[in-house]
């Protein structure tokens, strides 16, 4: 497939989280974080989040694919790729291992050193993520996460110390991973590891959703500050933030529909309106009074949102969202989970997630219509399961046509939409802990990695068909999608 040849300076890559594949949960002084504590489940088990680690449970995460001992050895498969980027996170309790402390960990520090020289050794730019599902555990059960309005200084701190240490060596940033997620409020493990929020046994709907809304607020409240502290210590930081984004349409042309699929997309892009704009956009902020949610925000607050918007929008892409006024209509609409319909038109993977190539492209058009900001693609891929053949190879040519349609529509979106994207970086570019599920078998990587879901393997890393593909899309600059 002839593609369309990117601009010069556009960032191919990949993109991980320290706590999907770092392992090594408690060395160095490391504390336990949110993510320390979910055990592993499957498409139809959700993950289990416990009062911290319990004896006889499988923790997937503590030692994930032990990335802290074999980075040197995955960075230059990624260089071998010709990565000109690569997204990954800070863990939060690597640096502060209770969240709390006035000081860092030295160790977690110097580890990330080393991780960043490596990747500027083979000419690969580091994009960060400051919180990526992995909130201190201390912070979650002594405050409460993000529904403390003290987590704010905690948050800003961790920030502070990252941006002043690598200064020099990151340039990318981003604050909160998949803000937008606890929109869906009624999923206790979206809360836990968005806003570090554990619900208590007998929370009402309505009492989830106000919890939800005074974190949410926090959480901008120091992404900006963030914003502000980094441009104070570099100016030439690019920091972003970074949404779970679906495109929304409605499943029939009635009104209660059409209605229904702009209070839905409403509802979810205000964590990045308020990001952008430095406020809250009219309709949710009508919501959020008329329903006295967040009761708590001041004058100081505002001035704040105002003075740290983001200078881009990075999101996921996976797949788009179809929503029916059957079963609640649009001025009902709280628990948006209630709006989800199938969409008949469109194929599913083996975790039932609906695969929309199209959907990029107009999330790419949304996007941009909406913030006028450069976009940057920080993760999209397929998870399925990979069989390895007698002699080790693995034929995922599923996986190249996946990213190959969705390639596609991107290069579409910039040549011939005008879109100003920044980069692409694909979801897992090496197996790793599937966040959802905690799951080695659902496997997004273009490199193999010799685990399975009951921890058993000897880690070992092999190519994938995948991987000599997505070689040649980046040598092509996107040209050659064959």
């Amino acid at each position: 497939m002839q593609g369309y040849k990117m601009p010069n300076e556009f960032l191919w890559g990949g993109a991980v989280a320290a706590h999907q594949l770092e392992g090594a949960w408690n060395e160095d002084g490391k504390g336990m974080s949110v993510a320390d504590v979910m055990t592993v489940g499957s498409a139809e088990k959700p993950r289990e989040i416990t009062d911290g680690v319990l004896p006889g449970k499988n923790y997937p995460n503590h030692s994930a694919i032990d990335f802290y001992h074999h980075y040197k050895e995955d960075i230059k498969l990624f260089a071998e790729m010709g990565f000109k980027a690569f997204r990954t996170s800070i863990a939060w309790t690597r640096i502060f291992p209770n969240g709390d402390e006035l000081e860092p960990n030295e160790k977690g520090l110097e580890f990330y050193d080393k991780l960043f020289d490596e990747c500027h050794k083979y000419g690969i730019e580091p994009v960060v993520t400051l919180s990526h599902f992995e909130i201190p555990f201390h912070i979650v059960k002594e405050y409460g996460g993000f529904t403390n309005r003290k987590t704010i200084d905690f948050f800003v701190r961790f920030a502070k110390v990252c941006f002043d240490r690598y200064k020099d060596k990151v340039k990318y940033w981003m604050t909160f991973n998949e803000i937008d997620n606890q929109s869906s409020f009624d999923n206790d493990f979206l809360m836990a590891t968005n806003s570090g929020i554990l619900f208590t046994p007998g929370m009402t709907d309505r009492e989830k959703e106000a919890a939800m809304y005074q974190a949410a607020h926090y959480e901008f409240v120091a992404s900006a500050l963030a914003v502000k502290e980094g441009r104070k210590i570099n100016p030439n930081f690019q920091i972003g933030c970074m949404i779970n984004y679906s495109p929304v349409r409605p499943l029939t042309p009635s009104s209660d529909d059409v209605l229904l699929a702009d209070k839905f997309e409403q509802r979810r892009d205000f964590f990045s309106d308020v990001q952008v704009n430095g406020e809250y956009p009219k309709e949710v902020e009508a919501y959020i009074e008329r329903n006295g949610f967040r009761p708590d925000i001041t004058e100081e607050d505002k001035i704040v949102l105002k003075e740290g918007t983001v200078d881009y929008v990075g999101f996921s892409y996976y797949q788009s969202t179809t929503v029916s006024s059957e079963k609640v209509k649009p001025d009902e609409l709280s628990e948006l989970s209630e709006a989800i319909a199938k969409n008949p038109t469109l194929e599913r993977s083996a975790w039932g997630w609906e695969i929309d190539p199209e959907g990029l492209r107009i999330s790419l058009n949304h996007l941009t219509d909406r913030y006028h900001k450069p976009l940057f693609i920080v993760e999209n891929g397929l998870g399925a399961y990979d069989k390895v053949e007698d002699d080790g190879s693995v034929h995922d040519e599923y996986r190249i046509d996946y990213l190959r349609s969705h390639i596609a529509q991107m290069e579409k979106a910039v040549a011939l939409d005008g879109v100003d994207l920044m980069g692409y970086l694909p979801w897992g570019p090496i197996d790793l802990v599937s966040a959802g599920t905690g799951q080695m078998d659902k496997r997004y990587g273009f490199i193999y990695v010799n685990k399975n879901d009951a921890g058993e393997g000897d880690l070992s890393r092999s190519k994938k068909d995948s991987f000599y593909w997505y070689k040649k899309v980046i040598a092509s600059n996107g040209e050659d999608l064959d």
